[in-house]
């Protein structure tokens, strides 16, 4: 298994800004691919943005150019760094990873955390 937690949300000001943690443990799966994917009330989940293990990210077009993700292989967490915020961008936003065992591939999810940005 591969347990997913993540950190960082909370209520902000829009303009304001906000950095999302996901801690990824396991002591038999590989980590590969990690994204965030957020929710709003009403609406479908979204991606926000993905990042391959070697460091190459993709960002949905609402958020380019405000939000970066990274990651820290050596402590498999991801970070999702949101500036400007703007109130359209409140959400639950949760952390995925794509992980191997052998040669079978895994999707994990977190639990979520909320964002909530006010005009």
């Amino acid at each position: 298994q591969v347990q997913l937690v993540e950190s960082g949300g909370g209520s902000v000001q829009a303009g304001e800004s906000l950095r999302l943690s996901c801690v990824a443990s396991t002591d038999d799966f590989y980590i590969d691919a990690m994204a965030w994917y957020r929710q709003a009330p009403g609406l479908q989940r979204e991606l926000v943005a993905g990042i391959t293990r070697a460091g190459n990210p993709n960002y949905a077009d609402s958020v380019k150019g405000r939000f970066t993700i990274s990651r820290d292989n050596t402590k498999n967490t991801m970070y999702l760094q949101m500036n400007i915020l703007k109130p359209e961008d409140t959400a639950v936003y949760s952390c995925n990873v794509r992980a191997f065992w052998g040669d079978v591939v895994y999707d994990f999810w977190g639990q979520g955390t909320q964002v909530t940005v006010s005009s």
